[in-house]
């Protein structure tokens, strides 16, 4: 067996750099130390590995079934032959996602079933910036006073990628059926219990809003108080400044991300690979459910405030109209019909 070495980033709360075997190379037995590692700290950072497509694809089906394997996380369009073209405009609704997704989050909640785990690994990296910052909500969770636990405790969140774009930066997509822009909104625990670990932890972000039965303004505070919370102790925020080769897997159960903005005009190009979650703990409900008509509701109300509120936000409160079939579309939206039957 291939000497593993796992270190824990210093002075944080989790994290840690793994360092020995090259990951399409493990072994059973070198694979269930790795996941051990992974759920003890959150996520795990494996320099110069320098992976292909195929595979960042087996090393995360080693985790589950994926939403989507070596999906360019980029703003180059991945040409035919493998290499990337002209650099992405910002005027695109690709980069008005990719500036998004520069607030704090967790994947996929904004699906009938979020993510269990997700992987990035480097091919282009700009001069400067464009780091992938993670924090820790389960020191987070640890961390809060015994009242504000108490008043979490049974509370929920409506998520969605609709409400976020337009909160953060005035964006309002075109919405479409098939793509992250869908016009659902789910219903996640603002408390949630690690399905494999049993450690509890907050499970908020950019994507969540209306918690029912209280009032907007009430709501905005406690989700907002609850995310600036987390990220307010050093300790549990860590910054990855990439290396070409690197990949880093991360806990979407358990941690928050964010990219980190950079000079749009260089390349950055990361290889995505995103687990499903199991739909036993990671489902909210399908859209035919009952229940996805009250979200439908929150959400359209939300929007229709936002769009007086967002005029003087990055994108001017404006939806693209020719985005030349740019609206991200994800393999989730295929993905749940198929799990759904498997999970009923």
């Amino acid at each position: 067996m291939v000497e593993i070495s796992i270190k824990s980033v210093p002075d944080k709360t989790f994290g840690a750099v793994v360092t020995g075997p090259r990951l399409p190379d493990l072994t059973e037995t070198e694979f269930a130390i790795i996941h051990s590692a992974f759920l003890e700290y959150g996520f795990l950072i494996f320099p110069d590995q320098h992976l292909t497509d195929q595979e960042n694809i087996q090393f995360g089906e080693r985790f589950g079934k994926l939403e989507f394997g070596a999906l360019p996380l980029a703003n180059q369009e991945k040409l035919e032959d493998g290499s990337y073209g002209e650099v992405i405009p910002l005027t695109t609704q690709r980069m008005r996602t990719n500036v998004g997704n520069e607030a704090w989050h967790t994947d996929s909640t904004y699906w009938p079933i979020s993510s269990k785990c997700a992987m990035l690994s480097a091919v282009t990296v700009p001069d400067e910036g464009g780091n992938t910052e993670l924090a820790d909500m389960r020191a987070g969770y640890a961390a809060l006073d015994e009242g504000t636990r108490a008043r979490i405790e049974d509370l929920a969140a409506y998520h969605s990628t609709q409400y976020s774009q337009a909160n953060d930066l005035g964006d309002f997509p075109l919405q479409r059926s098939g793509s992250i822009y869908h016009g659902e909104a789910y219903l996640r625990p603002l408390v949630k219990t690690h399905p494999e670990t049993g450690v509890r932890n907050l499970f908020v972000g950019r994507h969540a809003f209306g918690v029912p039965g209280f009032s907007r303004d009430e709501s905005r505070n406690l989700l907002r108080s609850l995310v600036e919370f987390v990220v307010s102790e050093p300790a549990r925020v860590y910054s990855h400044r990439w290396q070409v080769g690197d990949t880093l897997i991360w806990d979407n159960r358990a941690l928050l991300h964010r990219a980190m903005p950079y000079d749009y005009a260089q390349p950055r190009v990361l290889i995505g690979t995103r687990v499903a979650g199991d739909p036993e703990s990671e489902l909210s409900y399908y859209p035919d459910d009952a229940r996805a008509e009250e979200g439908r509701r929150a959400l359209q109300a939300e929007l229709q405030a936002l769009r007086e509120e967002t005029q003087h936000r990055m994108f001017g409160a404006t939806t693209l109209q020719d985005d030349k079939g740019a609206v991200p579309s994800d393999s989730s939206a295929a993905r749940y019909n198929q799990g759904r039957h498997s999970s009923l």
